[in-house]
């Protein structure tokens, strides 16, 4: 399967929200950590953001979040 890699505009387009404020999610373990693209570029797998905002949607708790972003971040590689 072709998985795109969205960067930090895309990011900000598609959930609202300012660049402090996904790096904080991030460090919360709210939102999945990016990928590093090269030595000063990184990403975030399409295929997560699409699965983080669908549990947003759905309206799931901050713990169901981290859970799901910890098994998000897990499986990276296995595939």
């Amino acid at each position: 399967m072709l998985n795109n890699v969205k960067r930090l505009p895309d990011i900000l387009s598609i959930f609202g929200v300012s660049r402090s404020h996904v790096y904080q999610q991030v460090k919360d373990g709210l939102f999945i950590k990016p990928i590093k693209l090269g030595k000063r570029a990184v990403g975030w797998p399409s295929n997560e953001i699409s699965t983080l905002l669908s549990a947003r949607i759905a309206g799931q708790s901050n713990e169901q979040i981290k859970s799901l972003v910890s098994t998000l971040e897990a499986s990276r590689g296995q595939s």
